[in-house]
């Protein structure tokens, strides 16, 4: 194989990050297990608890392939045991692992691709990457931007209603993301994905509806013409 030669990643895994229970559902750190969510409403895959994986494991068809979607339940700083449990009972390669999480350092409303990477002060990536031995996986991070707040009151606050209805769009364009990764290849994703921001389209379409619907000055004296 020629050394320019790239090797398409195609994920068999998707793994979305955050903490059991109903006191941490819809934070910003949960925002990973949010997108699993979608993704198995989208797909129609029945997620459940199975003691085995520690975790919400579901598996299904998705471009003809197969697919699994774990949610682990272990706490966030010892998901890579999960991990590691159904990589191993899937045999697949921790290449085959996307991830899916939140970033502190990416402003709400932005999302990240890459091929592998450092866990970036992230615990559920650091236990992940101990358990995998490397940190050459795939990874999707979803921008909950930083605040005023001490840090762990923010991760494990919830979104304000106004972020709400960003994040509803992060996670469409997420899950997108996602689904042609599994067709395509991650490396297509980042190049279509890496530079769309949800703030700057929603900006954009109300700036275009806004032009659409305003009058302008000739329509007004057009408006005011005598007969």
């Amino acid at each position: 194989m020629a050394d320019s030669e790239v090797v398409e990643v195609f994920p068999r895994l998707i793994v979305g990050l955050g903490n059991p229970g109903t006191k941490y559902d819809r934070t910003r750190h949960n925002i990973g297990f949010d997108l699993i969510d979608q993704l198995a409403k989208r797909w129609q895959i029945p997620v459940s608890d199975q003691k085995r994986f520690q975790g919400m494991v579901g598996e299904g068809w998705v471009n003809r392939q197969k697919i699994v979607l774990l949610k682990p339940q272990t706490f966030m700083n010892l998901s890579g045991q999960s991990v590691r449990s159904v990589l191993d009972w899937y045999k697949l390669e921790p290449t085959e692992v996307l991830v899916l999480y939140d970033d502190l350092d990416l402003p709400l409303g932005k999302l990240r691709i890459r091929l592998s990477g450092s866990a970036g002060g992230h615990n559920g990536m650091k236990s992940i990457i101990s358990h995998l031995g490397t940190p050459t996986f795939p990874r999707l991070r979803m921008g909950i931007g930083k605040s005023q707040d001490e840090t762990i009151s923010h991760v494990l606050g919830k979104f304000s209603a106004a972020e709400s209805a960003i994040v509803t769009d992060v996670l469409q364009l997420s899950a997108d993301a996602v689904e042609l990764s599994l067709g395509s290849g991650v490396e297509k994703a980042m190049n279509k994905y890496n530079n769309r921001s949800v703030l700057v389209e929603i900006e954009s379409s109300s700036k275009v509806k806004e032009k659409q619907v305003q009058p302008t000055e000739d329509s007004n004296k057009s408006g005011t013409k005598k007969l």
